[in-house]
């Protein structure tokens, strides 16, 4: 999370009403998020400046990596814009076996609503991402993911900001595991589109994508 002060403890209180054990790391928030999270009951990791989110995710499998008895790593942004049993149903297809990894995809079904635009550009990004690693993914930038705990061991994020996305992708297609996607819906409010989901910001995506 990152000045997420104003959802964050919605979006913890949503979580633990499933997953018992959630982990939220502070990315140099100034707005007080650290308390928030703490009081909605997460354990609250904190960098003390703000690295991006490809920092936060490698903190994140670190310290949950941690525990002797953890079954299932799943990744939720701290905005509001993931849907709890979107993460419920994809952590049951880690847990079952099913899959080593279950990526979301807003693609799969027709929940998520977005503009023609956006999609058009989410929809190259994943064409330019499976040509380059060969994964037949419908959507390459998801927040919403599962890893079971052997892969997320063999992930190590250098990219700390906009690239980090690609280069899980591209880290995945090396290690070869099962993989799956899973229907999603983003919901995009004001807000969330304010914290990083405007269209400017996929358009950043795919130059990035495209030119590193």
């Amino acid at each position: 999370m990152y000045n997420e002060v104003s959802v964050v403890g919605t979006v913890i209180a949503g979580l633990r009403e499933v997953f018992p054990f959630v982990v939220c790391v502070d990315d140099g928030s100034t707005d007080g998020s650290q308390q928030a999270a703490r009081e909605a009951g997460a354990v609250v990791i904190q960098h003390p400046v703000n690295l991006g989110q490809g920092a936060s995710l490698q903190t994140g499998f670190e310290y949950a990596l941690g525990d002797p008895e953890l079954d299932c790593i799943v990744t939720f942004d701290a905005d509001g814009q993931h849907r709890v049993v979107d993460a419920l149903a994809m952590a049951g297809r880690i847990k079952s076996g099913e899959a080593d990894v279950v990526l979301g995809s807003r693609f799969l079904d027709k929940r998520t609503q977005m503009s023609f635009a956006k999609r058009t550009v989410l929809r190259t990004a994943a064409i330019q991402s499976r040509m380059a690693t060969g994964m037949a993914l419908t959507d390459a930038h998801n927040g919403l993911r599962a890893f079971s705990p052997q892969v997320a061991r063999k992930i190590h994020l250098t990219q700390n900001r906009m690239a980090h996305a690609s280069e899980l992708v591209h880290q995945l297609a090396e290690m070869k595991p099962v993989w799956v996607e899973h229907p999603v819906e983003i919901i995009y409010t004001d807000y969330s589109k304010a914290k990083g989901q405007s269209l400017l910001n996929s358009v950043n995506i795919l130059a990035d994508l495209l030119f590193r």
